[in-house]
């Protein structure tokens, strides 16, 4: 059985985003997935993500809690509002705010992962916080609100 995460079903003018965009050969691809009631997401870091030697740049973790967070709020929409996910029709979100604290510094090594709580769905509002960490030790968390694209953003 293979399982799309959100990213697969962007539609491909909304799937160029260097942290989960699809269509981006640079980026880091990050993919978005409903695990229980928590999103998850994964990401092994490589040397080019360096900070100090042994160390993830911060900028990475932001990052990651970054297209996490618009990922898991596109999920929770599809969910609350019963969207049936098929081919480019998931609904689309960007960061209205985020906020990313550093609780210890981050190996390079191990993979990351990113799991997300829903903590608020409003109109087009979706609220998230997430927790990265490495081997099991939390290394940062975050809050995202996401919000909602209208339908002819991006568009002239």
């Amino acid at each position: 059985m293979n399982i799309k995460s959100i990213q697969d079903y962007y539609e491909d003018r909304f799937a160029h985003c260097y942290g989960c965009g699809r269509l981006n050969e640079y980026g880091h691809q990050l993919k978005t997935f409903w695990d229980g009631d928590e999103t998850v997401s994964r990401f092994t870091p490589e040397e080019k993500h360096t900070s100090l030697p042994g160390f993830i740049y911060g900028g990475l973790i932001a990052s990651l809690i970054d297209c996490h967070g618009t990922g898991s709020a596109a999920l929770a929409y599809a969910r609350e509002n019963n969207i049936k996910l098929e081919e480019f029709n998931a609904p689309r979100f960007v960061t209205g705010a985020l906020n990313v604290s550093y609780k210890k510094p981050t190996p390079m090594g191990p993979e990351l992962e990113v799991r997300g709580t829903i903590k608020e769905i409003k109109g087009r509002k979706v609220v998230i916080e997430a927790i990265v960490s490495a081997d099991g030790d939390i290394c940062a968390t975050g809050e995202i609100i996401s919000l909602l694209v209208p339908e002819n953003f991006g568009q002239k």
